[in-house]
């Protein structure tokens, strides 16, 4: 039968034949429970209201012989006795190549203007991560077309990265750069939990024209249940996943993680788990790593997975934040001092990190990138001195290389919203920023050592001395 109806094979492999059917006892909120239901935790079931209304639900869990259901929208007109009755198929989602520049709603069905596409499969929302001795290495870089992230933290393909950020730090507009830029066949979205408006926003202004037509887009806004919320990021991982089997380089953006999150912190909350860490039960953290380990380089393509965090107060250590941070390859932080003064991207390089980037990068990009780095660091120490004028110019080499330097990889960092990155003239501008730091370094040792009196100092070292004096 599959031969015949190739994209409905796999679904007729795997349909059960047998319908189950149950009873509804108890409605609390989005919360149904059910009596004569025998199905597993996870199965999709349609609750027949009465007057006709069919609403899609997922089991949550089990007691006793109650089963527990949460709804996929509101629960108003459900009843006791009403009828619930197993749907298998809503535990499938349906792809074909047609469906790039398609937007997705949460269960993988086309909104928007392009509603139909050739569906060549149906493949599982909830599939296994690929094991882990079927890995291939993660060895080619992925250039993503933003200067401070190819410069610094360099991304390999199927390689896992998050963004971790407070509100308002620009990181749509980092997620939008990454997704018109980078050289990655095909990009699939997941916007989980954001408003309404900012979907439309995402779409026109970050995504644009460009990014959307070899896009695949999953939405769930923060007004749908919180199990199409936690779905939504999994459809979007199995449309990657489908691509990739295809032989495309894939990258996945989820955004946001900390909704989900909190979506499935509800759900568990429903099902009766104890909150352990800060509201959070233990199956949030079950659920984080089970999504993010389908991400990978496989032997046909590759999934490169970039999740946002919304960081609570700017708190780096709070509980998802230092949960996602342990699975990941590596996190950029955006710094809100930095957006502040008007610096985008405003990732903070000393506080961001890409653990592969010494595997996909070659040495002289790296020896680079770790001087930058560590004039960086220099600066750090001294900033509140040179901003209050204390600082005495000439007292330390390491400080004035660090003093005359920044503005320039200020400068280099900093890119326009709708600018491109050209791969090898960053590297070029990395590798001369390097040089640079060398050469003032030397002509600073030369300088301290010819001219004590410090006559032949730089600009800058000359400009923070009379400032004290």
């Amino acid at each position: 039968m599959g031969e015949w109806f190739p994209q409905h094979g796999e679904l007729m492999e795997t349909a059960r034949l047998i319908r189950v059917c149950g009873r509804v006892a108890e409605v609390t909120g989005l919360t149904v429970a059910a009596q004569g239901l025998p199905m597993p935790v996870g199965s999709m079931c349609r609750i027949e209201a009465t007057g006709g209304k069919c609403i899609a639900a997922q089991v949550v869990a089990i007691r006793g012989d109650r089963t527990t259901l949460m709804t996929l929208q509101d629960s108003l007109g459900v009843a006791a006795g009403d009828r619930v009755v197993s749907a298998a198929g809503l535990e499938r989602v349906a792809v074909g190549q047609g469906m790039l520049g398609c937007v997705l709603d949460g269960l993988g069905r086309p909104i928007g203007e392009q509603r139909e596409f050739r569906v060549e499969r149906q493949v599982p929302v909830f599939n296994s991560a690929p094991p882990a001795l079927h890995r291939a290495p993660i060895r080619d870089l992925l250039a993503t077309g933003v200067r401070v992230v190819d410069a610094m933290h360099t991304l390999g393909g199927g390689q896992r990265m998050g963004i971790f950020a407070g509100t308002g730090v620009g990181k749509s507009v980092l997620m939008g750069m990454i997704a018109r830029f980078t050289q990655a066949d095909v990009i699939v979205v997941a916007l989980v939990g954001e408003r309404g408006r900012e979907v439309g926003d995402f779409l026109r202004k970050d995504l644009g024209d460009e990014g959307l037509k070899r896009s695949v887009v999953v939405v769930s806004t923060s007004d749908e249940s919180p199990v199409i919320r936690v779905r939504a990021g999994f459809t979007a991982t199995a449309v990657a996943e489908y691509f990739r089997d295809q032989g495309a380089h894939v990258l996945l953006m989820l955004d946001s993680t900390t909704r989900i999150a909190m979506a499935q912190r509800q759900i568990g909350v429903s099902a009766g788990e104890p909150p352990t860490t800060k509201g959070y039960p233990p199956s949030t953290f079950d659920l984080l790593p089970r999504l993010m380990e389908r991400c990978g380089r496989t032997a046909s393509g590759s999934i490169t997975g970039i999740y946002t965090v919304l960081v609570e107060g700017d708190d780096i250590h709070e509980p998802i934040a230092d949960a996602v941070r342990g699975i990941l390859d590596g996190h950029l932080w955006l710094s809100r001092g930095l957006a502040h003064r008007g610096h985008y991207p405003a990732v903070a390089v000393l506080e961001s990190i890409s653990r592969l980037m010494v595997d996909v990068a070659d040495e002289e990009h790296v020896r680079a990138a770790s001087a930058v780095r560590s004039v960086l660091a220099v600066w750090s120490e001294i900033e509140d001195l040179v901003s209050i004028g204390a600082y005495a110019a000439g007292s330390n080499a390491q400080f004035d290389v660090a003093v005359e330097l920044k503005p320039r990889i200020d400068a280099f960092f900093r890119q326009a919203m709708h600018e491109r990155a050209d791969w090898r003239a960053t590297r070029d501008g990395l590798l001369e920023l390097s040089a640079g730091i060398d050469e003032l370094r030397q002509r600073l040792s030369r300088g301290a050592k010819g001219d004590p009196t410090g006559e032949h100092r730089s600009g800058a070292a000359r400009t923070a001395a009379a400032g004290v004096g």
